[in-house]
């Protein structure tokens, strides 16, 4: 009786230790760094996995998301900006709502990439956030997509996006909504009240840059984190208050690389062939920071890193796109794919599974402790480009591409293997 107690006990433990499959709530998932919570691998990956519903939604590239039995798509359908929530399991639409006639003209340069939104929603206690490809942001129920308040920064600065078009995702820190609102030479990051909209603070030295804010304890304080147009810069989470700041001035203003909080480290990477570790110190009353390592090997132009243990696993600009693995402690590189894979990548990181999305649908599965880019296997996930973030959810697999979003599940198809 007593060993039979001891086993049932251990089994108790064993099912109590199990993760959970976490909502994806805004960029990058619930913990904002490419992080899937409960997933499981199949025992043997199937050759081919099964599409379980696909429809039209608009363009775009900004994420999903996965709340409960829901999932939130942020697009555009005509010159209208739409937030539709979707049944999960079945694609069903549930509500549809619209901020109808926004105008947009595109840069030239990034026309290619439409007018849809690329700033992904963030999700919060029942309402869901928005922010436009040109500046507006929106606060709307999640239940049923009715406008709790909206802002529009056409009377506030020159111009309402970036050269580009408005990329930084919002996030939220406590009761406060931070996003980085204005555009090319002028903005702001600013701290909205998430109930009510009000400005509680505002950081305004600098135009938006493409990356999207990170909130993290560092040095003993709470701090957002975040590339702005020409700086990598530093703010109390609390008040606004500069803390630290560094140099990121590039020849295309193209900050976009999302910054990556590894240890007591932030892990960053910009235009400028610069991958980086930086250790944020306090000097007195004031703080920091210091570089730990640094490489001029490889570039994260778009494609923002994901850890997995000490291994840091990227997509290099370089070698017309090559993913990258490198030591997160030291920067060493461990190893990097021959290139030719693309402009972007999307990267999660699975604990035990690592995927990769690039810009032409391709998904590489792979093992993180492998020493060398060697694919368990490839799948195509889409016909068109997929420049938008996947989501993974227990056996679901989201992908958003040029117009269409297609829920898939890790099975065979049609019960093959």
């Amino acid at each position: 009786m007593k060993n039979l107690w001891i086993r049932l006990m251990i089994v108790a433990l064993g099912c109590s230790l199990t993760v959970p499959a976490q909502d994806w709530t805004q960029w990058r998932g619930a913990s904002r760094d490419g992080t899937v919570k409960g997933f499981t691998a199949p025992a043997m990956w199937p050759k081919a996995i099964r599409k379980v519903w696909q429809t039209q939604v608009g363009i775009g590239h900004a994420t999903p998301l996965a709340v409960g039995e829901k999932i939130y798509v942020w697009a555009r359908q005509g010159e209208d900006e739409v937030l539709q929530c979707l049944e999960l399991a079945t694609g069903k639409e549930l509500w549809r709502v619209a901020d109808k006639g926004v105008a947009y003209t595109p840069h030239e340069a990034a026309a290619g990439h439409g007018k849809g939104p690329k700033a992904t929603p963030v999700y919060h206690q029942g309402r869901i956030y928005t922010l436009g490809i040109s500046g507006i942001l929106a606060a709307r129920d999640a239940a049923n997509g009715k406008l709790v308040w909206r802002k529009d920064f056409a009377g506030k600065y020159p111009k309402t996006s970036p050269l580009f078009g408005t990329a930084s995702s919002p996030v939220i820190e406590k009761n406060l909504l931070i996003a980085a609102v204005g555009g090319h030479d002028k903005g702001a990051l600013i701290a909205f009240d998430a109930a009510t909209g009000a400005e509680k603070w505002v950081y305004d030295q600098d135009g938006p840059a493409y990356a999207s804010p990170v909130v993290v304890t560092l040095a003993g304080v709470r701090q957002v984190v975040t590339f702005t147009q020409k700086e990598l810069v530093s703010v109390d989470a609390a008040n606004g208050k500069l803390l630290w700041k560094r140099p990121a001035k590039s020849q295309y203003d193209e900050n976009s690389v999302t910054v990556l909080p590894y240890k007591d480290m932030l892990i960053v990477g910009h235009e400028e062939n610069i991958v980086a570790a930086l250790r944020v110190v306090k000097q007195g009353a004031s703080y920091t920071t210091e570089t730990v390592w640094q490489t001029t090997e490889h570039q994260f132009y778009l494609s923002s890193p994901v850890v997995n243990g000490n291994r840091l696993f990227g997509f290099s600009a370089k070698r017309k796109g090559q993913l990258i693995s490198l030591d997160a402690d030291t920067g060493k590189t461990l190893w990097a794919a021959e290139g030719r894979q693309g402009e972007n990548a999307a990267l999660l990181n699975a604990g035990n599974t690592l995927f990769a999305l690039n810009n032409d649908a391709q998904l590489f599965v792979l093992n993180p402790a492998a020493d060398k880019f060697a694919p368990l296997i490839e799948y195509t996930v889409a016909e068109s480009p997929t420049w938008a973030h996947p989501v993974i959810v227990g056996k679901w697999l989201f992908v958003k591409d040029e117009n269409t979003l297609t829920a898939w599940k890790f099975e065979p198809r049609n019960g093959c293997c």
